[in-house]
């Protein structure tokens, strides 16, 4: 986009010079022409949180810091960087556009209002910047600790404010290559695809790199985020490397995102109720660079299973039932009522062999066929599941 330097001081000349020159630099690095925010969720991050803004690529038009009430300098580093990167801003001159009501636009009003409204499920926060739509360095404080996933919700509910067109998540910690942030976004700006996720297990060093207990406890959250989610074909869940669309952040209830450590597995269960596509990317694993890891294996895999549990059936009725009905909603819950039975079955069995009583034909009878029409049904829902969805997969 190039102005003529009559029509440059022409708009100086109207009291728009400041504004106009940082659109006019910001414009020359946006991605394929579509504006681009990275979400930072920040706890403790002091010592890898200003590497991560010096070396984020250029095309990133905001950097949005969400600094989850930590307790070292975090807050004082990004503001320091602020205040030395950031342009002077004394307004908020963003536009906020209300919808007219008429007659046949309730809907469109109804989901204004919803967004304006939203902010109070958040957890309390402070936005510094005056007018965030101007500044590239964005610092949102968080007013109590509400874990990663809440961190990263408040900066989608900037970004959703702001119109970004693709809002990409880095950690903090330095354990995200910049360099590969651009292949991360490519598939949402360029090809309209609406959730976009590195995967270093697929990366040829996974095996070496990434510790072997944290490689173990990824692969099993890996395989129940694919039958929690309906996302057969992805892997590596836990990687917060990841990149969304305006759409498909408007068509989630960001704020119901989970809090804690499951939020990428919890996204992807939203996602998929939603409707939305989903690619991956080969990324590197990146450990050893100063990063301290919170994340405690042994306590985080039993919560996210069971977190996985809950969003599976809450997928099946909200997808299956309520949104476009399908039989493998009936497959699923017939299938688990019939193993139900059957290991009732097999327990009563167990104790009559303990007992010496002898078994029954009728018992085993009713016990294998219990066990094997659940066990049909099962694998044919989940045959069903994977081709329904396999269209979401790009």
């Amino acid at each position: 986009m190039r102005l003529s330097l009559d029509a440059v001081l022409r708009l100086l000349s109207k009291g728009h010079g400041l504004l106009f020159l940082q659109f006019q630099v910001r414009s020359q690095y946006m991605l394929c022409g579509k504006a681009v925010a990275v979400v930072v969720p920040a706890y403790n991050e002091g010592e890898q949180i200003v590497t991560v803004l010096e070396t984020m690529p250029d095309f990133v038009d905001h950097i949005v810091v969400v600094n989850d009430c930590s307790k070292d300098d975090t807050r004082k580093r990004v503001l320091a960087y602020m205040e030395a990167h950031n342009a002077v801003s004394s307004s908020d001159t963003s536009d906020v556009c209300h919808p007219e009501d008429t007659g046949y636009n309730r809907a469109e009003i109804i989901l204004h209002r919803m967004d304006q409204e939203e902010i109070k499920y958040f957890v309390p926060s402070k936005v510094h910047n005056a007018c965030p739509k101007a500044d590239r360095i964005i610092l949102i404080d968080n007013l109590e600790n509400g874990g990663v996933g809440a961190a990263i919700a408040r900066g989608y509910k900037l970004c959703k404010d702001l119109h970004i067109d693709c809002t990409a998540v880095m950690a903090g910690d330095g354990q995200m290559d910049p360099a590969e942030l651009e292949s991360i976004c490519m598939p949402v700006v360029a090809e309209g695809i609406d959730y976009v996720k590195g995967n270093r297990l697929i990366h040829r060093s996974a095996w070496l790199v990434i510790p072997k207990l944290r490689y173990f406890g990824n692969s099993i959250l890996s395989l129940l985020t694919k039958i929690a989610s309906g996302y057969w074909r992805v892997s590596d869940t836990q990687t917060g490397y990841t990149a969304i669309s305006l759409k498909a952040l408007q068509g989630l209830r960001i704020h119901q995102i989970y809090k804690r450590y499951g939020m990428p597995n919890d996204m992807l269960v939203k996602l998929n109720i939603a409707f939305c596509t989903v690619r991956e990317v080969e990324i590197k694993p990146v450990y050893n660079i100063g990063e301290v890891s919170k994340m405690n294996v042994f306590e985080v895999i039993p919560t996210i299973s069971w977190l996985l549990c809950k969003s599976f059936f809450k997928r099946l009725w909200i997808k299956y039932l309520f949104k476009d009905f399908h039989p493998l909603f009936m497959l699923y819950h017939l299938s688990l009522v019939m193993l139900f039975f059957g290991g009732t079955v097999f327990l009563r069995l167990m104790a009559d062999l303990f007992d010496g009583r002898s078994w029954t034909f009728s018992s085993m009878l009713m016990f294998v066929f219990l066990v094997t029409s659940g066990t049909q049904f099962l694998l044919s829902a989940m045959w069903m599941d994977m081709l329904d969805n396999d269209r979401l997969y790009k």
